[in-house]
């Protein structure tokens, strides 16, 4: 059974007494790990993913397609040789296309890539795909996707919500062709269609139209891995229109795909070197990716450290400053609640912009930010589309978590340098970064869970 462990009691975020001086192996990227399940179980041909992050959004994803007829082995994986292996070691999952079928139901939780990316994958499906998910999922916005696979030619039963819960009655093939859609609210609306795409007798042309997009690097990662499986994807990158992304239909090939670290997971991590100032060692961190959490080089040295990149992976040492920053973040908004912890720590002032679109993520971030920073004595307003952090001396207490990982994570940030902060149902860091509360403590050599860590 997947799902995310209830774990509502409060837990005592560690007080680091010193720099931290560590070396921590972040799990991979959930938005490639998910991304990588879709176009492999639509492939002709069998494929692999190694070392994939194992997460309650990830597993989602993964049970979601076995529901619709897909074969997922999960195995460990070793060194072979001949066709379709791969000289990595360690977990792997072969996924086996099959035709799609319903009747099924999924189960979407809270996960944006879940609830958005499957229907244009069950419009394929010959049956009924019912999709459900927790209570905050109901809230989260799906009209995008919702209508533009009515306009492709799909029949969808949601009530006139443009929201959970709703039936796909998938007739084994969709049409496709051109749409228009509004995704200023999420980028997932256009990689959810395009990654389906190739499977649309027409393919597909997205045209977004609206306010501006948000995390285009998530777009940017959709299309590489497009073309990685064989696609043919135009874009205003490659020289065509603004605003628009042609697929061509095409047979996608199975890959051996292996999963890059978590950049985004890794933020908290590389947060406690710059609020500790100390040094943090974060391997296999790749010189080249579509990942946003690579800003994070960038913005954090804005905001006091630096960093270096080798083959080994990045390693960033804090200054034992922290300075405020003037930043958009509308590409990168989900860095938002990490950055925000540290400049709640910083000298001077700091303004998050460009992320009103965070306001639909799994909670309100910017009123949960405010809300939470503020009630620790901090002084935080919510600004049109974003946040204005004025630091303060900060006291403990508690920082609830709305069942938000990010949230989670950012408190334990504050936590380092802020006696008595204990986080609300930490156990929701689990949605992306499993283990999330060893992985902190062994950094700071602690058992999980201790009361403040003092080190000499």
């Amino acid at each position: 059974m997947t799902g995310n462990p209830v774990h509502t009691a409060l837990w005592p975020a560690p007080l680091a007494s010193g720099p931290v001086e560590a070396t921590v192996t972040v799990p991979g990227s959930k938005s490639v790990t998910n991304r990588g399940l879709v176009l492999a179980a639509l492939s002709s041909e069998p494929g692999w993913l190694r070392r994939p992050l194992r997460s309650r959004d990830t597993l989602l994803m993964a049970e979601a397609l076995r529901t619709m007829g897909v074969g997922i082995e999960e195995t460990v994986s070793s060194a072979t040789s001949g066709a379709g292996s791969s000289p990595d070691t360690g977990e792997a999952w072969r996924i086996i296309p099959a035709g799609l079928h319903g009747p099924a139901a999924v189960e979407v939780g809270n996960a944006g890539t879940v609830m958005r990316f499957l229907p244009p994958v069950a419009a394929l499906a010959d049956g009924p795909v019912r999709f459900d998910g927790d209570p905050r999922a109901y809230e989260r916005p799906l009209h995008g996707v919702i209508d533009a696979l009515r306009t492709l030619g799909a029949r969808i039963d949601d009530d006139g919500r443009g929201a959970l819960p709703m039936t796909v009655h998938g007739g084994g093939a969709l049409d496709g062709g051109p749409v228009e859609i509004d995704a200023s609210s999420s980028s997932q609306f256009v990689s959810a269609l395009l990654l389906s795409a190739p499977r649309f007798n027409q393919g597909v042309e997205v045209r977004h139209v609206g306010r501006a997009l948000p995390s285009l690097p998530h777009i940017r990662m959709t299309v590489d891995m497009l073309r990685v499986a064989g696609a043919a994807v135009d874009t205003p990158e490659s020289g065509g229109e603004p605003n628009v992304w042609r697929v061509s239909p095409s047979a996608l090939l199975g890959r051996d795909l292996v999963v890059e670290p978590d950049l985004s997971n890794a933020q908290p991590f590389l947060a406690a070197a710059l609020v500790t100032g100390g040094r943090v060692t974060i391997p296999d961190w790749p010189r080249r990716t579509t990942q946003p959490g690579d800003a994070l080089r960038e913005i954090f040295t804005d905001m006091g450290g630096s960093c270096e990149l080798t083959d080994e992976g990045l390693t960033f040492t804090g200054s034992g400053r922290i300075h405020g920053i003037d930043v958009d973040l509308s590409e990168v908004g989900e860095l938002t609640p990490g950055i925000a912890a540290v400049a709640a720590l910083a000298d001077s002032e700091s303004v998050l912009r460009g992320v009103a679109h965070l306001r639909l993520h799994e909670t309100d971030r910017l009123a949960a930010l405010t809300k939470e920073i503020n009630e620790l004595g901090g002084d935080v307003t919510e600004t049109e589309d974003g946040l204005r952090i004025r630091p303060r001396p900060l006291h403990g207490g508690v920082f609830h978590t709305y069942d938000d990982h990010r949230l989670a994570t950012a408190a334990a940030i504050i936590g380092l340098a802020v006696e008595g902060v204990r986080v609300e149902n930490v156990g929701t860091t689990a949605k992306t970064l499993p283990d999330f509360p060893d992985l902190w403590a062994g950094m700071l050599g602690s058992p999980a869970g201790a009361a403040p860590v003092r080190r000499g």
